[in-house]
């Protein structure tokens, strides 16, 4: 069986151009070996983003007045990712597929009643080993102002996820209008471990996860014990340790990428440094050249000796300087 998938990612705004260049593939090469450049035409967008996620952001922000405190490390974004696993997508087909994305998208536009203005972008990845959707949106939560009298929306990211359980209440609830949408998936694990990161989800679906530490918890069973709660025990603590070293490879990982798109950068700017001080050498010989020829001309038409006329330009550039 495969399992309804939903994960979520918080951004404050430093981070937002490197996730906008990602999911839009405006980046040129990528550190990702899981990309296929060659399907990345599949990809497609259910909410197309015609500008950078910051200008969208901060547009949003102000066509419709949106209220709360936001400093400068403040989370302004959340991204889900939602997927499930290859298998599943390869046995329900492409209109199927389509129709699971889509049908997601419905989803968290009407979840905790955000509502579809407050989403900035929601993209397709057919290109890299699972099919995925990243979707971006703005935590907004409608709230009642008692100076006013009215409700006011205000983006609060720590109040959109208000509570312990926010993150389990969200798979719970994606869950059940998948399966009432169609969709034959499970819920999936639902014990309190960390969450996996979203960067794994490219790569091991949260389907893959269990039945590798299912197929574990079997060989150990069969090495080790009998005891059927001895076996439990050890199957939460292989999650845990699984999930804290994914989240550990993850936060490398993204340091990693964003270190790499600051390297491109300096060698792009590096690069464009370079034509210009090219350009301003070539200036610089012609100007050169043009100067000796001057000199060269004056002498001629006064009879004088070309060194001797520079000797005197220079003297008097030294003492016009000198007089400044």
């Amino acid at each position: 069986m495969s399992y309804a998938i939903i994960r979520n990612e918080k951004y404050n705004r430093t981070s937002l151009n490197g996730i906008y260049r990602h999911n839009e593939r405006k980046n040129t090469s990528y550190t990702n070996k899981n990309i296929n450049h060659k399907n990345t035409y599949k990809n497609y967008a259910i909410k197309k983003c015609d500008m950078s996620y910051l200008k969208k952001f901060d547009q949003i922000r102000q066509e419709n007045n949106l209220k709360g405190w936001i400093k400068k490390n403040s989370n302004i974004i959340c991204e889900y990712v939602i997927t499930s696993d290859n298998e599943y997508f390869k046995n329900i087909g492409e209109k199927e597929t389509r129709r699971f994305f889509e049908t997601a998208y419905k989803f968290v536009k009407n979840y905790k009643n955000l509502g579809e203005k407050y989403i900035l972008s929601a993209n397709v990845h057919l290109d890299e080993a699972t099919p995925h959707m990243h979707l971006i949106f703005i935590p907004v939560v409608h709230s009642f102002d008692k100076k006013s009298g009215k409700v006011i929306d205000k983006i609060c990211c720590s109040e959109f996820w208000k509570g312990k359980d926010s993150y389990k209440i969200l798979q719970d609830n994606f869950h059940k209008y998948m399966i009432k949408s169609g969709f034959d998936l499970e819920r999936g694990n639902n014990e309190k471990n960390e969450h996996i990161p979203i960067e794994n989800l490219k790569k091991v679906t949260n389907y893959e996860i269990q039945k590798i530490l299912k197929n574990t918890s079997c060989l150990e069973q069969e090495k080790n014990s009998n005891d059927i709660e001895i076996i439990k025990n050890d199957y939460k603590r292989v999650i845990k340790k699984f999930n804290t070293i994914a989240k550990r490879y993850s936060r490398i990982k993204n340091i990693v990428e964003a270190t790499i798109y600051k390297a491109e950068q300096i060698q792009k700017e590096n690069y464009t440094l370079k034509q210009e001080n090219k350009e301003l050498q070539e200036e610089i010989m012609l100007f050169k050249d043009y100067i000796d020829k001057t000199f060269e001309y004056v002498s001629l038409l006064f009879d004088f000796s070309k060194e001797k006329l520079k000797r005197l330009v220079d003297k008097f550039i030294c003492s016009f300087n000198k007089e400044k």
